[in-house]
């Protein structure tokens, strides 16, 4: 049984797939034998996913820029969890060398599940250590990066299996490819849901792509809805003032939701056997924001594989990462960077 006696009852962890078919966190099959990463998991949805996994009996690697708050966040899980098989390991989505580190310093002989949770929001602008603007360099670059280099150790587990977690908002996005490193003007919200966009055109090709290998790699994405976590109060954010800390602390409270329910579109992605690869997981609330998770095929984001394929080009380009993967033809325009 995947929850044992919560103290919250906003810590049960369920959802559905339709009105008619309901699923629930018992339903999660037994994860022993998977392993596991998920980035950015010392805290918010990262942290649920990787607790629920590893309550599930998956070897979980927890994936931290911080020591100090991975460590914490490990000893917690264990402590909520006892007899959980996690690891804490350094990575820092926004330094290139960080990412390579993780992953050349990779200690297993495959990884069956890669969760690509960490991410920024509305930040005040800054450059990553490789000069990236922030939020598209550590939501979109620093994913696409880390998920090439571990893909040869993806590729050695049976059914690998990656999910990235994008958001609704990119449904607002105006996706500008001049534009993805704030050259013309930054906007924090208008680079964040752009950022979120990205990351949907990325697991989108990644499925493409592994089709076209003929691999049975399966790429998820996942849109957690309004959920509280720290990621618009914390890191750059908290910088901001006590009258932003205070507005976004009463938001969090009244109109977001617990960060069990946010989890549950990436536990359900992560989990579900007969998922099929390439599916978009979403709440069926009102505008996505909130609800039980269902699958999403009417996205336009989904099939528009020119403007991914650009994409895709751009960030091997800028980060000197190619997935090994059969490159498909370019389809329509040339791409431009």
């Amino acid at each position: 049984m995947i929850d044992r006696a919560p103290t919250n009852p906003a810590d049960r962890v369920s959802v559905r797939t339709s009105a008619d078919d309901c699923w629930t966190g018992d339903s999660i099959p037994d994860q022993s034998g998977r392993l596991a990463v998920v980035t950015g998991a010392n805290s918010g949805i990262g942290y649920v996913t990787a607790r629920e996994l590893a309550r599930r009996g998956a070897h979980v690697v927890l994936a931290c820029r911080s020591h100090e708050r991975g460590s914490e966040a490990t000893a917690r899980l264990q402590a909520e969890v006892p007899g959980a098989r996690v690891e804490l390991r350094l990575l820092d989505l926004a330094d290139l060398t960080s990412v390579r580190r993780f992953a050349d310093g990779w200690p297993h002989d495959r990884l069956d599940l890669l969760v690509n949770n960490a991410g920024i929001a509305m930040v005040p602008f800054s450059r990553t250590s490789d000069g990236f603007e922030s939020q598209f360099g550590v939501n979109h670059l620093g994913t696409f990066a880390l998920t090439g280099l571990l893909m040869p150790h993806l590729l050695a587990a049976a059914e690998p299996r990656v999910v990235t977690v994008s958001s609704e908002g990119q449904r607002f996005a105006r996706f500008d490819l001049g534009n993805l490193d704030a050259e013309r003007g930054y906007r924090p919200l208008f680079t964040y849901i752009q950022s979120k966009r990205a990351n949907l055109y990325f697991a989108a090709e990644l499925q493409r792509r592994a089709d076209a290998a003929g691999l049975g790699l399966r790429s998820m994405a996942v849109a957690p809805g309004l959920t509280r976590s720290n990621v618009l109060t914390g890191g750059a954010n908290s910088a901001r003032g006590r009258a932003y800390g205070a507005l976004m602390r009463l938001l969090l409270r009244y109109a977001f939701r617990p960060t069990p329910d946010g989890a549950r579109t990436s536990l359900y992605a992560a989990t579900v056997p007969d998922l099929p690869g390439g599916s978009y997981v979403v709440p069926d609330g009102p505008f996505q924001l909130r609800g039980e998770p269902v699958l999403r095929s009417r996205e336009h984001a989904l099939q528009d594989a020119v403007t991914a394929h650009r994409l895709w080009t751009l960030s091997e380009r800028l980060t000197g990462v190619r997935h090994p993967l059969y490159p498909l033809p370019t389809r329509g325009p040339a791409a431009r960077p």
